[in-house]
């Protein structure tokens, strides 16, 4: 059960549309480190979580990215509202704009469809906390790639400062989850990284 604010998480005030920009910034909705995988993932294996404490922190971040999601969007229609289709065509916009016209719809900067393909549920804890933590360190490197392009533009580089801010915030609460499970159960991870290492020799 949730209690929905009907605000984001963060501000966006975005002036100036640039269909460009929309277009990198589209690919944290839809892409393969995206939004929408992160909360996809991360609701889906709170399911099979060892422990509630595990299953909280699952449910929490997976629901945080949901806003995420609200946020990008927010970003990505303002940066499209009111382009002319002069500014649309030069852009590179033209094939989305003839499936979608301005909508939000997922996909990555490179134009692939999301797919559900984009993130795992492992049913294994280890497994899942591995992905997670692998998951907010591409998610922020995405981040990252954005911020160079958009450094010198406030109303943009302000919100996507904040969201990679946070996936540093969720790294670090699924390698607390990590440790809480793996300090329970050394002898179970132990056994099974000398299966693996004894696998790959």
């Amino acid at each position: 059960m949730w209690n929905y604010e009907k605000r984001l998480q963060y501000p966006v005030n975005i002036k100036t549309p640039n269909a460009k920009l929309a277009q990198f910034i589209s690919s944290q909705y839809g892409g393969p480190d995206g939004e929408i995988g992160a909360s996809m993932r991360y609701l889906s294996q709170r399911f099979t979580a060892p422990n509630r404490m595990v299953a909280a922190v699952l449910n929490d971040v997976g629901t945080e990215e949901l806003a995420h999601l609200e946020i990008v969007s927010t970003i990505v229609h303002q940066l499209t509202k009111d382009l002319s289709m002069e500014e649309i065509e030069n852009s590179g916009l033209g094939p989305y704009y003839i499936d979608h016209t301005v909508g939000i719809w997922p996909q990555a900067a490179g134009g692939v469809p999301f797919n559900a393909c984009e993130f795992q549920s492992k049913g294994d804890p280890i497994t899942d906390l591995f992905e997670d933590l692998a998951a907010e360190q591409k998610a922020r490197s995405t981040y990252d790639n954005i911020l160079r392009v958009v450094k010198n533009i406030p109303e943009v580089a302000d919100p996507i400062r904040f969201l990679r801010a946070r996936e540093v915030v969720h790294f670090q609460r699924f390698g607390e989850a990590k440790s809480t499970y793996t300090s329970k159960n050394k002898r179970f991870v132990f056994r099974n990284f000398c299966c693996f290492v004894l696998h790959q020799i």
